[in-house]
């Protein structure tokens, strides 16, 4: 299949390209590389442009014939999107429309959305299955769910079938050492947890130790960015299948504290992390941990690296070795 990859310069779309390829489908990577890399595009064809540019848009489906969209394109920070809503609306609601709209007027049928366990904002029980109430508590998990609905819509109406997978905690790197985690600013525990072992950070901050938890930490759901990629390969086969269109949660079914994150990195690293204390985030839930029993019973979907440590180990690699070498590409070294 030829598959269109929006975002694949960004951590998780550069995977998917990677784990595309490697199955034998055409590639091509759309991004404005505003949060991703140039260097992180190491399979298939670059495209660069922006969801805004509908003009862009239609070049690019006017010249070449896609059989399926992957979508990764959006900003992703909670705090941020506080903050700054309509940035947040006008890039992941506005922009997903322009790309849906694009590709209702080429005949493209297939869609798989990148999106969020905050769709469901505060739990009302863990863990969470996809009967669960949809209800954000921030504009990132709104936009989310707007999304979402937009799919619902335009698939009764206009013949989409969809699958938009609801991510818990993407972590993790690719296992071969090629790709991993370059948000700038990083926001995501674990790569904080490693830079702070590294030394690359004073400190790792903690927000709160008076959860209602066996720790007093919050507990979340990890789940490795190469069992994220295999879930969004199995959805699309669904989809050629025939399958409804629908949402599905991605998680691995069992969480993991602060600490015990923190724990299992200085076991794999061998190196202490030095940590700061600061209050409560507004917002954070004590758990999210995931129900997935529908990916893995409609999808056949099973991870490959359940484990903590496997998905630190990773981790770990990329941040000594793997992206060294991505910046030395950048450099031309």
């Amino acid at each position: 299949m030829n598959i269109l990859v929006v975002g694949g310069a960004g951590y998780i779309g550069s995977h998917m390209l990677k784990a595309l390829a490697r199955a034998g489908h055409a590639v091509t990577c759309f991004d404005d590389l505003s949060g991703g890399h140039r260097d992180a595009v190491r399979y298939g064809t670059l495209v660069e442009g922006d969801l805004a540019d509908t003009a862009a848009l239609e070049a690019l489906f006017a010249g070449a014939r896609f059989d399926a969209v992957m979508h990764f394109a959006s900003l992703i920070q909670v705090g941020e999107s506080v903050r700054e809503p309509l940035r947040y609306y006008r890039n992941n609601v506005a922009n997903t429309l322009n790309l849906l709209d694009a590709m209702q007027r080429h005949g493209v049928r297939r869609f798989i959305f990148s999106s969020t366990a905050a769709v469901y904002g505060e739990p009302e029980r863990v863990p969470i299955d996809e009967s669960h109430p949809t209800r954000p508590i921030n504009p990132y998990g709104q936009s989310k769910r707007m999304v979402e609905m937009m799919l619902e819509d335009i698939g009764r109406a206009q013949g989409l079938s969809w699958v938009a997978l609801r991510y818990f905690n993407a972590a993790g790197a690719d296992a071969e050492g090629e790709l991993g985690e370059r948000h700038e600013p990083e926001t995501h525990l674990i790569p904080l947890v490693l830079q702070a072992a590294a030394g690359r950070r004073p400190a790792l901050t903690v927000y709160g130790e008076d959860y209602a938890t066996p720790d007093g930490t919050c507990v979340r759901d990890y789940i490795h960015v190469e069992d994220l990629c295999q879930a969004h390969r199995l959805a699309l086969d669904y989809l050629q299948a025939g399958g409804a269109s629908r949402a599905f949660n991605l998680g691995n079914g069992r969480g993991f504290s602060i600490r015990e994150v923190i724990a299992a990195a200085e076991r794999v690293t061998g190196r202490r992390v030095p940590l700061a204390y600061g209050a409560r985030r507004t917002g954070d839930p004590a758990f999210l941990v995931a129900d997935a029993d529908q990916a893995r019973r409609l999808l056949g979907w099973t991870p490959r690296y359940p484990d903590l440590d496997s998905i630190i180990a990773h981790a770990w690699a990329w941040e000594c070795a793997g992206r060294e070498l991505s910046i030395h590409a950048k450099q031309g070294v």
